[in-house]
Formats: structure tokens, sequence, C-alpha cells
């Protein structure tokens, strides 16, 4: 299902997923100080930590929804107003009215969106690193890679450990060095024993008998280190009974408590198309958290009702914030930000829209014209140059095209030249 190798993520989230990794493998080495190795307990501290540097972002994103209940009664009435209008006239003058309303309040049409779109990589690599924590801590990549190496040690590994890699869903089709040089790298045995459960490292005993020692000591450090509360292990997916089921019941009653905080804190408007459709993934999302809880290790359960604890503590701090924000005194801020932003790209901060429309399109005329007129001057310079002389201007008449004629032109470029 999941074809996510314990490398360290690259490509465009790589840059987030090793400055998120750094974070988590220095709170693993601080509590390892303190005689603390835990897993859990750093996913829970990591995902505070890592949802605590998006708090701006929210704080942000939470201005804009407040801003939004009071700009949104006037942008529904313009929308009301040009309903079933479809000509160009009608749809400009919707537009500008709109715009207008964002100026009047300071605001952008993409600022709702934005945070949510810085933070939705933050979100993603958040993830990776959780699920693949041994690439990430040092530590615990150790204990890995002293049984990995022991496997690479030994004769048909490869085939054994392919058939481990389609037991925990990782395609070995993917791993470029199996159909080359017959091997699997060391990252990728990590990255199939990193999937292990309790009984999947029993089997490994018994495949690898020369390396039984080795891998029973190995294992029951990782186990150790992966023991959470009640005796729960975060590799493991849980089972339908106590106490593993709490963690899908958790994730998804936290989240279902996050999305109606949300949902009381941005009213949506009832004739909303949109409204129904929102109404029925907050019921539904809650659901799938927890039925991907039960499908995933108990580690990923983990990090989502760390988060959503999160989440709503933060939310309701939020909350208590907002309501000593006065919304005409944002709203100035707002405009402020907004002038001044115009004033440094040399534009009139009390323009109307419609004027800014005006000057652009007579900018753009001017542009079109500077264009036809250079353009004209030099089909006017290159049809000079290249004209035919005018012979029958001299004082010598002769047919067109005749040898007399030719000559005579000829002669009259000498002597134009020994007049210079």
């Amino acid at each position: 299902m999941f074809n996510i190798f314990l490398t360290q993520s690259g490509g465009l989230l790589g840059p987030i997923a090793t400055l998120l990794g750094w974070i988590l493998n220095a709170i693993y080495e601080f509590l390892s100080l303190f005689g603390i190795a835990n897993v859990g307990l750093v996913i829970i501290l990591f995902t505070f930590i890592a949802r605590g540097l998006m708090i701006p972002l929210t704080i942000k994103q939470q201005k804009f929804a407040k801003l939004s209940s009071k700009m949104n009664p006037e942008i529904q009435k313009i929308n009301a107003k040009y309903k079933g209008k479809k000509d160009e006239a009608s749809m400009k003058k919707m537009q500008l009215e709109t715009q207008a309303v964002y100026q009047k309040y300071g605001a952008s049409p993409t600022a709702g969106c934005l945070p949510l779109l810085i933070s939705l990589p933050i979100m993603f690599a958040l993830y990776r690193v959780i699920y693949n924590i041994p690439a990430y801590v040092n530590d615990i990549n150790a204990m890995y890679s002293s049984v990995a190496e022991g496997i690479r040690g030994t004769n048909g590994y490869v085939e054994i450990m392919s058939e481990f890699a389609k037991a925990v869903s990782l395609k070995v089709s993917s791993f470029n060095e199996v159909g080359t040089d017959n091997i699997i790298s060391l990252p990728h045995v990590i990255d199939i024993l990193a999937k292990f459960n309790s009984e999947q490292w029993g089997e490994l005993a018994d495949k690898f008998p020369t390396l039984q020692t080795l891998i029973v000591d190995k294992s029951g450090e990782i186990m150790h280190v992966n023991k959470f509360l009640f005796g729960l292990n975060i590799l493991n997916r849980p089972r339908l009974a106590l106490p593993d089921i709490l963690i899908p019941i958790l994730a998804a009653g936290l989240q279902f408590i996050q999305t109606k905080q949300m949902s009381t804190n941005n009213p949506t408007d009832k004739d909303n198309p949109m409204a129904s459709t929102m109404g029925t993934m907050n019921t539904v999302m809650p659901i799938m958290s927890g039925v991907f809880c039960i499908m995933l290790p108990i580690g990923v359960g983990l990090y989502w009702v760390a988060g959503s604890l999160f989440a709503i503590a933060q939310q309701f701090l939020i909350n208590k914030h907002m309501e000593k924000v006065d919304v005409d005194e944002l709203i100035e801020k707002n405009v402020m930000k907004a002038n001044k932003r115009k004033a440094k790209l040399g534009i009139d901060p009390n323009a109307t829209m419609e004027e800014l429309a005006k000057k652009q399109t007579r900018s753009i005329e001017t542009v079109e014209e500077t264009k036809n007129t250079t353009t004209t001057n030099y089909a006017n310079s290159v049809k000079k140059n290249y004209e035919p002389s005018n012979y029958k201007k001299s004082d010598v008449s002769h047919k067109a095209g005749s040898i007399a004629a030719n000559a005579n032109l000829l002669k009259n470029r000498n002597n134009d030249k020994g007049d210079k």
C-alpha cells in the first residue's frame, strides 16, 4: 500500500524533512541523556514542537477568517446582484466591485489560502519524518544498521529479504540495485526491517540462523524503545481489542471535536452550495481517520492523536486571543499595510479599482502604440534602403533595365565616389 522508503526524503519536501528530522533526532538525544529512550514520547513532543512552529500561520489564518465574517456579507450581495449575468460587461463590473471590497478591508483574495499553502508541505514532510524515524534518528538507525549489515553478509539474503518486502508492502522492483547488481543496499534493507512487527522479527531470526543472537538482541532493543503506554508497540498495527483499539477511537474522536470547533468559529453560509459538502466532510473525515489508524502502525495513529490534541488546545487559546482583537482595528492595520505595498509599487493608494483598471488599460495601449510606431519606422527604413535607384530623375534618359541605363548608373556612382 505504501512505497515510502526509510532513506531520507528528497525532492521538494527534502529540505523541510531534513530540518524536521534534525529536530526529531535532537529530541531523542536530549531524552536519552535522562535515560528516557522512548520513540512514542519523542513522537508526541516532536508533533507539539512542529505544530508550535506553525502557530503564526494559524493565527494569520484565523485573523483572515474573522475579517471574512465582516467582509463576506458584502461579497455575497455582489454575487447576488450579478447572479445569472454571464455577459462580459457584467463579469467585469462584478470583478471590480469584489476587488473594491477587498481593497476596502485591506485584504487579498489569496490571504486565506496562503497560510494553508505554506503549512501543507510542512505537514507532508512531518508525516514522512514520523513514518521514516530510523532515517533521521542516529541511535535508532544504528540498531537497524547492525542487523542489516549482518544480513547483507549472508548468502541468499536478496531472495529472503525480497519475500519480507512483499509481506510489508514494499516493492523490491523500486530498488534499482536489485535489477542491476542483484543486491539490496543497506538503506533499503533498513527500509524493510523498519516495518517489521514483533512476529516478523522472530521469522527473520529463523531465516538467518547464523545471525539469530544478533537479531534477537537488536530486535529486543528496538522493541524496547518502541514500547508505549499499556505495553503498546508503536510498530504494530492496532488489534481490535484493548488497549490497541484506543488509538483509532481517540484519533477519530479528537478529530471530530477539532472539526466541530473549527466549524463553530467559522460558520458556513447555508446558501453556499459548498455548505452541505463541508458538513459531510466534517463527519466523514474523523471516521476515515479511525479506519486508517487500524490499517497503519500505532505510531502513525499516535502522531494523529497528538496532533489533534495540540490543535484543540491551540484553537482554544487562539479563540481567547481573537476575542480581544478589534475587527475595526484589524481592518485599519490591513489597509495601512496594503497602502504601503502599493506605494512601494508606485500605485496611488487612494485610487479606486476602476481607475487602476483604466490606468492599466492605458498603459497597455501605450505599449501597443509604441510597438506599432517602432514597427512602422523600421519597415519604412527597410523600404528606403532596399528600393531601386530612381535613375529616371537624372538628366539622361535610358530605357529601364537596358545596358546603357546600368552603365550610366555605375558611372554616376563612380562620380559620387570621386567627389568624396
